[in-house]
């Protein structure tokens, strides 16, 4: 038993992995202070290390907070997911929030081969913008090939969808009420395109908390189809990329395996509310000491070797999601 915790947490990974939460830590309190996106702030402060990503006593933990803790916490977001939240929706919302997010992994795929870029590049943005922004690029990053620039653009993509969401969280409702939305289409909307879950609330409840309940389960559809899009994706790429040599990938990832697992207990009613809300709350403090990790692990200068057309697919995405979620909600009125 030992020496499989062993396996699971090797105490060389220990410096590193503090260093990580100490990162996260700051990164929190100060989001927290100044209301300000946390995510955002661990990746920041972790960029401010990168100096030491190298370090012989951080390296192997700040490896393993950056896959292990980041896969572990993808999992636990499906405590946040229940089937009754999905089937509460209605039909037309529903097909609404489908048609947009394959419709903008679509996009992206098709921007990406536009822009000369690799088509993996333009599904991570796009399923990124589609689903539930850093947490999505995250959890689809680690099905993607693990080419040399892959982190590096997956840590441009949470930027980017990070930003653009709290940009939005601003500016939707603005548009919402001009447009003289009611509380389903205001839900509708702010639920089906906006990246981040806690922008979505914040959102929703700038208008009313009618709108922010609604659309929170907007957006919890949305996270949902995190499940088959990884699926899709895996499959795509089992075996494309990796180092030589590299061992073959499982046909199912084991931390999706468990998202699965925790969407159906939590539908079932076998994991308490209060349960799942720690699970949650676990959850988001696993990413964001991931993040964190990553951070570390890269440079602006690094970023800036990317090119100008990442910004581009995101924020064309970004256009364009909204633009199919607000049509849509035009159409049903």
């Amino acid at each position: 038993m030992i020496r499989q915790l062993r396996d699971l947490f090797p105490a060389a990974a220990v410096p590193g992995v503090l260093t990580a939460v100490t990162i996260a830590l700051a990164a929190s309190f100060l989001a927290e202070r100044y209301d300000g996106p946390q995510l955002l702030f661990a990746l920041l402060f972790g960029m401010a290390f990168n100096f030491a990503a190298e370090g012989p006593r951080v390296k192997a933990g700040i490896d393993f907070a950056s896959k292990k803790i980041l896969r572990f916490g993808v999992a636990l977001l499906g405590a946040r997911i229940g089937l009754e939240q999905i089937a509460a929706l209605g039909a037309a919302p529903a097909a609404i929030v489908v048609v947009a997010v394959v419709g903008t992994i679509l996009f992206g795929w098709l921007l990406a081969r536009l822009l000369r870029r690799q088509a993996a590049d333009g599904l991570l943005t796009g399923g990124a913008v589609a689903i539930c922004g850093a947490s999505a690029a995250l959890a689809i990053s680690a099905v993607l090939p693990q080419g040399k620039d892959q982190q590096r653009f997956t840590l441009l993509t949470v930027v980017g969808v990070t930003t653009l969401s709290t940009v939005a969280m601003v500016l939707y409702p603005l548009i919402a009420e001009s447009l003289g939305l009611d509380a389903r289409g205001a839900a509708v909307f702010l639920g089906g395109s906006i990246h981040d879950v806690a922008q979505v609330v914040g959102a929703g409840f700038m208008i009313s908390p009618e709108v922010g309940d609604g659309a929170t389960l907007v957006k919890l559809l949305r996270v949902a189809m995190l499940v088959p899009v990884v699926v899709i994706f895996a499959q795509l790429y089992r075996g494309a990329g990796g180092a030589e040599g590299a061992a073959r990938p499982p046909l199912l990832p084991g931390f999706l395996l468990a998202f699965i697992a925790l969407v159906v207990l939590n539908s079932l009613g076998v994991v308490p509310k209060p349960a799942a809300a720690w699970l949650g709350d676990l959850s988001r403090w696993c990413l964001v000491v991931a993040i964190a990790a990553l951070g570390v692990k890269t440079s602006f200068r690094q970023l800036a070797e990317l090119g100008w057309q990442p910004v581009v697919m995101i924020v064309g995405e970004t256009l364009f999601i909204a633009a199919v979620v607000l049509g849509g909600v035009l159409l049903i009125r």
